[in-house]
């Protein structure tokens, strides 16, 4: 443990502009977010903690799975759909401490969010220099939906233990990198994302030849990667006897799949029948481009594997999906490999520019957070 803290404080100390940075903006945005709120008598709190997927969570926390909703036009909403690993906190802090199943959630969003962008300081150092980490973690906090970071979802958790997992992969720690994707896998589907970059990496580390500490610790990362998601997709279909595959048909009573991009092309197209909506279906292909880019441009700047793996996954998963479409910038959240070329980018100029092209943003995507939230928000 000694040896542990003694590691962790200078590293706390390189990553400390990244997280007061982080801070503040997320400070900023709910500030203008109780602001909003209060002028349309709404409660910021309220808001954060007890609407849409929080309120699914919190209910898994204080009763357990078995909650379905029955829709006039056949679908069954179920709480199966929701992995995990964020009931078992809420619960966990709603019996250690005086807090709802709503507060443990907010708190765990909170600190996880921090851990969050630790951990993408970490790659984005590692991978890019500390300056590059820096802007990566910035770029991550003013992203336009932002303000899920500090909702009661698992957004959070999820980029936190992935994040982590990355680095462990980057940085040869097989084991740890295994039991952090277990646990993304026990947050949500896209776990597997992870568990993938895993096995990309500790392949690539055993093709190359021999590994530090024996090829033991690569293969028990590889099979503890997994194990998350996997073992409560298999649960799941276990308890409604629908089979291996029975989470399949707890998604599809949401409406939610994966067609490849189809439902999406078509509620795209959509918007380019008439005036001016055909402004909104512009800047819906201009955005979906710039994810494209964005990917490809780690491509060509040589990123390592696990990292294009995993965000390859999570880009390919969020935008072929067939459900909500208005949640997918809400999915594609835990992407933040995708924004390496542009933290790069934005590492080269002088501070003063980076850190007043940094505030303008923020400032949107603060106003954006806010009136999303307050109108339509996350599904």
């Amino acid at each position: 443990m000694t040896d542990l803290v003694t590691r962790s404080a200078p590293a706390l100390r390189r990553a400390a502009p990244a997280l007061l940075g982080y801070a503040a903006v997320r400070a900023l945005g709910l500030l203008v977010l109780a602001l909003w709120s209060a002028a349309r008598d709404k409660s910021a709190y309220t808001l954060l903690t007890a609407r849409w997927d929080s309120l699914w969570y919190a209910r898994v926390a204080t009763g357990g799975y078995g909650h379905e909703v029955r829709l006039p036009n056949g679908d069954v909403h179920s709480d199966l759909a929701f992995f995990p690993l964020l009931p078992w906190l809420e619960r966990f802090g709603a019996a250690v401490a005086p807090l709802s199943a709503a507060d443990a959630g907010l708190t765990v969003s909170l600190l996880a969010s921090l851990a969050a962008a630790w951990g993408i300081f970490a790659v984005g150092e590692l991978v890019a220099g500390r300056r590059a980490g820096v802007c990566l973690v910035l770029l991550w906090a003013v992203l336009p939906v932002g303000i899920v970071q500090s909702m009661a979802y698992s957004e959070s958790l999820f980029t936190a233990l992935a994040a982590w997992s990355l680095y462990a992969v980057l940085t040869g720690r097989w084991v740890t990198a295994g039991s952090l994707a277990l646990l993304a896998g026990l947050t949500r589907p896209v776990g597997l994302a992870v568990a993938a970059a895993v096995w990309a990496g500790a392949v690539a580390a055993l093709a190359r030849g021999p590994v530090p500490g024996g090829r033991a610790r690569p293969v028990l990362g590889m099979a503890l990667a997994p194990l998350g998601a996997a073992g409560y997709v298999l649960w799941v279909g276990h308890r409604t006897g629908t089979g291996p595959l029975g989470y399949l048909d707890v998604q599809a009573g949401w409406r939610n799949g994966f067609d490849g991009g189809l439902a999406f092309a078509r509620f795209a197209g959509e918007w380019f029948t008439s005036f001016p909506a055909a402004l909104a279906g512009l800047g819906l292909t201009a955005g979906v481009a710039l994810v494209v880019w964005l990917y490809l441009a780690g491509v060509r700047r040589r990123l390592p594997l696990p990292l294009l793996v995993y965000g390859g996954i999570v880009t390919a998963l969020a935008l072929g999906a067939s459900g909500y479409f208005g949640s997918k910038p809400r999915l594609l959240l835990p992407a933040f490999p995708l924004l390496l070329p542009l933290a790069a980018a934005l590492a080269r100029p002088r501070t003063a520019r980076s850190a007043l092209v940094v505030t303008g943003v923020a400032v949107g995507s603060a106003v954006y957070g806010a009136f999303w939230l307050n109108g339509s928000g996350p599904p």
